[in-house]
């Protein structure tokens, strides 16, 4: 019999694509060397994932399977999450993103869920907890007649442990953290990340309930329920607590909100267990030690001479429930108790990236009812053939084990092969492989400015308005380099007006238009929808507060809001440039001479802990205040050594031409290394952080005080290669290396 070998489909990746995929996602060996192609990555999943048809039936020929498989992604018209990406085929196996994890009221139960969270993270994945079931602060402890920490205080516990895994070196831990609304320590909950020094690999989120919806709008007060005996402990005003998420929210983007009740209703397995929490990015609903496995079609690839391909639309979709129910059946779980459940429901989460590219295909502006009733229809269809291919899967293979007793069973509905289907994902770095927008998400902007290795300016253009601008004639180095630095197409007289607002960005957006879109998806989505709500700098508190409203009466599920600059410690996204002015630091009066070194000065040495080892910085200070900075390492030589001189130098220079101690310590806090040191208040993020965090001792040592800003996670820019980061789905990712805050 001859065999059957793969057509030779080559993808069609943009040189970032690739780099994302040799910076995270294909193989390396011990060295760090890079030993597949994308091609090959392909491949290993593509047959990895068909393999699970053999376990259905043994004589099954996969290879017609996995030639499909492999064709979808290689023609970026689907693509799975990232772990499936990185470990199928591959030792650890574990294909994963989305995993929640019970929290127990006792120290046990605490620490294992600690310690399974370590093993998630390990293998990859993101974890949701629910801390409602934790008594609150300062409760009666009966085993020790002592008094309880309280929720927060262990929600630091998973966050230094989060902090201490490295996933593999590719992805990063990622948890969610949810709070009842009635529980007696929300208020402090509310404000936990205020300080924003603390619980940095969390996002929180409020689950909130009908009932207290019902008193906000009658601005009534609401019971706070004491989980350890689910007595009434007080009682708070909704409207005053409803304010505070609110105006939270407007500082720094957290907490966001998720309804609690509107997830149990659309729980379609209520006889096996309560949902209380989400994936890190609120999109995936789970039972306490459930996993999901997520993909998404570029619906960008589903357009074809100007027309939705319906009819290839519906091709993808069966084949993509067909790949992620594979997927439930080859990955390696983490936990015993993870497999059971995940087995037990088989729960998928089909969703789509490339919207805002299928719009603009389609010459159809985002903010537009056109684009809303679409949604509609796109999403609605989606959904229809999603289940329509599980029910087909479920006659082959059987119903999800706990179909008897599930909302499918109980309407008497076909039997279903998995208990959901649909979930709208950010699609972080999988978005930046198939050359799209992300999820259901705007255009963050037309066009980026990118700075290369030997300092080179790129202007990196979107396609499509680089090929309308070539076409209409209006194309020019110039223009490009103009929109790059405005971040948007408005007041740019050369742009025709039907261009300009066909590609809008998301702070062209109202408020309203992104969650009445989100809304349009979630209607037709069995889980839930990531998509974050963005707002200008200028927004008020009441902005927020219509569109927290407005979630509401659209049954949305959640919210997440992000207003520009409210995380971020500079503006390295996109937007014009600052006019040339006065140096940083100086009056328009003060001289930029350079003073002199006296032959003697008096200074002191402080020694800081790096994780390149001690490092010791020395302040000299002349009559008129600080002059200079020396560092020595602990061990001499070294780029770690260099790099700290120079910054020495760089320093001194500084204060001797007259800049200030904090302008110093602004620059340099928060610098971040592939080797920190530390944890909490003492963690020291590199060789630049010592210096500062030196700096800032010395100062404050000598009666002085040095107005400074914390900066763990700096949101404008991304940690690993210092690129413009976007805000969709609560999360940040940078379009330029694929980095994730939420992995």
């Amino acid at each position: 019999m001859e065999k059957k070998t793969y057509t030779p489909i080559v993808p069609e990746l943009t040189k970032n694509a690739i780099t994302v995929l040799e910076r995270r996602y294909l193989k390396r060996d011990k060295e760090g060397k890079v030993l597949e192609t994308p091609v090959q990555m392909f491949r290993r999943v593509a047959d990895t994932i068909a393999a699970a048809d053999q376990k259905f039936n043994e004589k099954a020929d996969t290879a017609p399977v996995a030639e499909e498989f492999y064709h979808m992604m290689t023609q970026l018209e689907f693509l799975p999450n990232s772990p499936t990406l990185m470990n199928a085929g591959r030792e650890l196996g574990q294909l994963s993103a989305c995993f929640v994890l019970p929290v127990g009221d006792s120290m046990e139960e605490i620490f294992d869920a600690v310690k399974f969270t370590a093993l998630i993270h390990k293998s990859g994945g993101g974890t949701g907890f629910s801390f409602s079931r934790l008594r609150p602060a300062n409760d009666v402890v009966l085993t020790t007649t002592g008094i309880s920490s309280g929720p927060i205080s262990f929600m630091r516990v998973f966050d230094v442990a989060t902090e201490t895994i490295k996933q593999g070196g590719t992805r990063r831990g990622a948890n969610m953290g949810i709070l009842r609304v009635d529980h007696p320590d929300i208020m402090d909950f509310i404000m936990c990340k205020a300080d924003k020094k603390q619980l940095n690999n969390f996002n929180i989120s409020v689950g909130l309930t009908e009932a207290f919806m019902k008193a906000v709008e009658k601005d009534e007060n609401y019971d706070l329920i004491n989980p350890r005996d689910g007595q009434v402990s007080g009682a708070l005003n909704a409207r005053k607590v409803f304010n505070r998420i609110i105006t939270q929210a407007w500082e720094n983007g957290e907490p966001g909100i998720v309804f609690l009740d509107r997830l149990n209703r659309d729980n379609p397995t209520p006889h096996v267990g309560m949902i209380e929490s989400t994936n890190p990015c609120g999109e995936q609903p789970l039972l306490p030690y459930e996993s999901c496995n997520l993909g998404s079609i570029n619906l960008s690839k589903m357009v074809q001479d100007d027309k939705i391909n319906w009819k290839r639309l519906s091709d993808v979709v069966h084949l993509a429930v067909h790949f992620l129910d594979n997927v439930v059946e080859v990955n390696n779980y983490p936990l015993p108790q993870i497999a059971e459940m995940t087995l037990g429901n088989r729960k998928i989460g089909l969703g789509v990236m490339g919207w805002a590219d299928m719009l603009i295909r389609l010459h159809i502006p985002y903010n537009t009812e056109e684009a809303i009733e679409l949604a509609h229809k796109v999403m609605g269809f989606i959904n229809e053939q999603g289940h329509a291919a599980s029910q087909a899967l479920a006659k082959s293979r059987g119903a999800f084990p706990n179909f008897k007793g599930s909302v499918y069973d109980k309407k008497g509905e076909a039997l279903m092969r998995n208990a959901t289907v649909t979930t709208i994902a950010p699609t972080g770095t999988i978005s930046i492989m198939a050359n799209s927008s992300s999820g259901v998400e705007p255009l963050f902007a037309v066009s980026y400015v990118r700075q290369v290795m030997d300092n080179d300016i790129l202007v990196e253009i979107h396609p499509y308005f680089e090929a309308i601008a070539k076409e209409k004639g209006f194309y020019s180095k110039e223009l490009m380099q103009r929109i790059a630095e405005h971040g948007t197409l408005h007041n740019i007289d050369e742009i025709p007006e039907d261009i300009r607002s066909l590609f809008v960005t998301a702070h062209d957006i109202s408020p309203e238009v992104h969650i009445r879109m989100q809304a349009a998806f979630q209607k037709h989505t069995d889980n839930a929808v990531s998509k974050t709500v963005n707002f200008t700098n200028g927004a008020t508190i009441a902005d927020v507060a219509r569109v927290y409203e407005l979630a509401y009466q659209l049954d949305c599920k959640g919210v997440t809001i992000y207003r520009d600059g409210s995380r971020d410690q500079q503006v390295l996204s996109v937007g014009k440039k600052q006019e040339a002015a006065q140096p940083a630091g100086l009056d328009k009066d003060q001289s930029t001479t350079k003073r002199e070194r006296p032959k003697i000065l008096k200074g002191w040495t402080y020694q800081m802990q790096t994780g390149c080892g001690p490092l010791y910085v020395t302040v000299n200070e002349d009559a008129t205040g600080l002059f200079e900075l020396f560092t020595t390492m602990g061990k001499a030589g070294g780029c770690a050594a260099s790099q700290s001189e120079a910054i020495g130098r760089m320093v001194s220079l500084a204060w001797r031409s007259g800049l200030q101690a904090r302008q110093v310590v602004k620059q340099l806090q928060g610098i971040s290394c592939h080797s920190p040191s530390g944890f909490g208040e003492n963690k020291i993020l590199s060789c630049a952080d010592a210096v500062a965090k030196a700096i800032q001792a010395h100062v404050e040592a000598n009666g002085g005080k040095v107005q400074h800003e914390k900066r763990v996670f700096r949101k404008g820019a991304c940690p690993d290669c210092g690129g413009i980061v976007e805000h969709e789905g609560g999360c940040a990712v940078c379009r330029l290396c694929g980095y994730s805050e939420c992995a």
